[in-house]
């Protein structure tokens, strides 16, 4: 790829929006964000003191900063990454709200003890969402603000469902959400690394299995129905999808920058111009789609045109409150992404691809744990080494590109953060008194993997084995399940931590999400959770992937998860839910379970049984791709790691 160039900066830096709430008439900095002239770090007191010197400038008393950028990924750039810069805080979620004389950081329980290590409490509150007595941060805001305060974010990085639910919450209240014409942390963030824009990579048919002419056509056959005009789409892997098209944006994260207005007759591409070469072109033709590539700052403007013109348009549900606030209501549309629902289904070619892909990262996968049991003894093996080594070993696999996200590469007390990214500062070494958890993925051209398995390299204690048991079993359960099509996510959640329940047992993150083909690791629908009125419980049906991710942590002691990538398939049984339709899971997956951390007093003799099958489909595929590769110690390994467990 070649150099990062400083090309896209925030549209929010440039364009003064009078959306939502309202819009607050403070100074604004025409300088790009990126040609700050000092870029000596900032300290934490300055940050924050800088911030709540512009927010008097704004007359606002509370300003909030979401984890998201304004696409609303999950992972986002370095360029965007401005909650992180604020709080030091480095994981994927959270929410920080800055007050005249408060701080306060709210993160979900996936990252409550990683926040803990990484807040400084001398600025900021640690809020740790799901804690009995933790208040929300609606709660929150309402017990620290002052009769008729104004509360400001920015409306690029605020769900339109979101800034509509807040505003009121706090309209009720007497006080008012409204939107800034410029990004506070923005203004301060002097050394903010430059925005990307890479080259793109097209995507043959060969991996698509669908021109990117027959998703386009397939999507204003939804806008007739709806009966709007055109649909504005802003989630990066939606277009990355729609236009059989990848980037490297973002680490890890095959899309690039864009954004895309499609009507009934025209293809609209917001992005930058210069990447949109002889090459693209030639994929454009090749699509059968004819594009009008326009500047990723028009998109306002592009958006404008089509309101002039008095189009309907419509937007998803998870749209910025920038872009939902340029459509006057009475001609906009707001629906659950309908580009996300039709990505979620994989075609044929699709599935195949996610299947051998699987496969070949099973392969890298055992060598990397029989390279580990060799390893560990020379006591030099650590999280990051060895998650290194197992990058390698993906590496030399055929069609690899990139990983999928960094490695959850945990050992220990570490392996009890669920979202645990190993740095030089909390790097352990690996040994044979404890479990390492290693959960990983990689970016191939024919799919995405995630996968993660917890093993013990010495003698693990009854408790450890009771847990990783516990898991196991909801694994299974999930894994053989039966049910009707359109069933919802929260059965399978159910399914998954009963065996922990049993017991008092449990885990505080969802137990599935879905994957994509050569895209997000995450994506949505269809989900696995407890919560029904989530949006992305769309319902299950044939060809969605999704994870089957139960877990187990015991703070500062240990982690256990296991992780497979599952794919809905029809059933074979006596009757078909009165013609609803029965499905089942096929595990894409393919590397073993560890037999030494499992208590087979707790497994049933159906369990072993799936458990056994499991195996044998593992050696099956696995065993002779590692022959192939020349490393026949792998295999024996693989073979003694795949031996039948014999039912007493």
């Amino acid at each position: 790829m070649k150099h990062t160039k400083r090309y896209l900066v925030g549209i929010s830096a440039l364009l003064v929006l009078v959306v939502g709430g309202g819009v607050a008439l403070g100074r604004a900095l025409n300088k790009d964000d990126d040609l700050m002239e000092d870029t000596t770090p900032k300290t934490m007191d300055v940050i924050l003191t800088e911030i709540r010197s512009l927010m008097q400038d704004y007359s606002i008393e509370a300003y909030i900063i979401p984890s998201v950028d304004a696409h609303n990924s999950e992972y986002i750039s370095r360029h965007d990454r401005r909650y992180q810069y604020v709080t030091n805080f480095t994981g994927s979620a959270g929410t920080a709200i800055i007050t005249l004389s408060k701080a306060a950081f709210w993160t979900d329980s996936r990252y409550h003890l990683q926040a803990e290590g990484e807040i400084d409490p001398t600025y900021w509150t640690l809020m740790k969402e799901g804690v009995p007595g933790v208040p929300s941060r609606d709660e929150w805001l309402l017990a620290n603000l002052s009769p008729g305060a104004q509360v400001g974010t920015d409306p690029f990085l605020i769900a339109s469902t979101e800034f509509e639910r807040l505003s009121g919450v706090l309209g009720r209240q007497g006080y008012r959400m409204i939107t800034l014409e410029r990004n506070l942390v923005d203004i301060v963030w002097n050394n903010r690394p430059p925005q990307t824009s890479e080259d793109l990579l097209p995507l043959a048919l060969t991996y698509t299995g669908q021109r990117a002419s027959d998703k386009v056509q397939a999507l204003r056959v939804a806008l007739q129905e709806s009966g709007a005009n055109a649909i504005v789409v802003s989630a990066l892997d939606e277009i990355a999808w729609l236009l059989n098209l990848r980037g490297s944006d973002i680490l890890y994260n095959p899309v690039f920058f864009a954004y895309i207005i499609v009507s009934h007759t025209n293809l609209h591409l917001f992005t930058n111009p210069e990447r949109i070469n002889e090459t693209i072109r030639a994929h454009f033709r090749a699509e059968g789609i004819v594009v009008d590539v326009r500047d990723y700052r028009d998109i306002l403007a592009g958006i404008e045109e089509y309101v002039r013109a008095g189009n309907r348009l419509m937007v998803s549900t998870a749209c910025s409150q920038a872009l939902y606030a340029a459509i006057p209501a009475d001609q906009r549309i707001q629906v659950y992404s309908v580009v996300a629902k039709m990505k979620a289904v994989k075609n044929e070619v699709e599935a195949y691809g996610m299947r051998r892909a699987h496969v070949r990262d099973g392969a890298a996968v055992v060598r990397y744990l029989h390279w580990l049991e060799k390893a560990v003894d020379g006591g030099n093996v650590t999280e990051l080494s060895g998650a290194a080594q197992l990058r390698e070993f993906r590496s030399q696999q055929d069609m690899f590109v990139d990983l999928s996200f960094t490695a959850i590469s945990a050992f220990g007390p570490n392996g009890a953060i669920v979202h645990y990214s190993p740095t030089d500062e909390t790097d352990r070494v690996i040994t044979r008194d404890g479990i390492y958890l290693i959960d990983s993925g990689g970016q191939y051209l024919d799919g995405t993997t995630d996968v993660t398995r917890s093993v013990h390299l010495g003698e693990p204690t009854a408790f450890q084995r009771e847990c990783f048991t516990r898991v196991l079993k909801g694994f299974l359960s999930l894994a053989s399940a039966v049910f009707p099509a359109k069933a919802s996510g929260t059965v399978f959640d159910v399914l998954a931590r009963k065996a922990l329940w049993d017991v008092g047992l449990d885990y505080g993150h969802g137990t599935g999400h879905g994957i994509g083909s050569f895209l997000g690791v995450h994506e949505y629908p269809p989900s696995f959770v407890s919560n029904s009125a989530s949006p992305s419980n769309q319902g299950m049906v044939e060809n969605m992937f999704s994870s089957n991710e139960p877990g187990y942590y015991e703070p500062n002691q240990f982690g256990v998860r296991i992780e497979d990538i599952v794919q809905v398939v029809k059933a074979s049984v006596p009757y078909d839910f009165n013609g609803r339709g029965a499905l089942t899971f096929h595990t894409n997956t393919v590397v073993p379970i560890q037999q030494k951390l499992i208590e087979p007093s707790l497994m049933t003799p159906a369990e072993i049984h799936q458990l056994n099958a499991y195996h044998r489909r593992v050696l099956d595929e696995v065993g002779p791709l590692l022959k192939q590769q020349d490393d026949l110690p792998a295999f024996e390994w693989l073979t003694d790691a795949t031996k039948e467990i014999v039912i007493s």
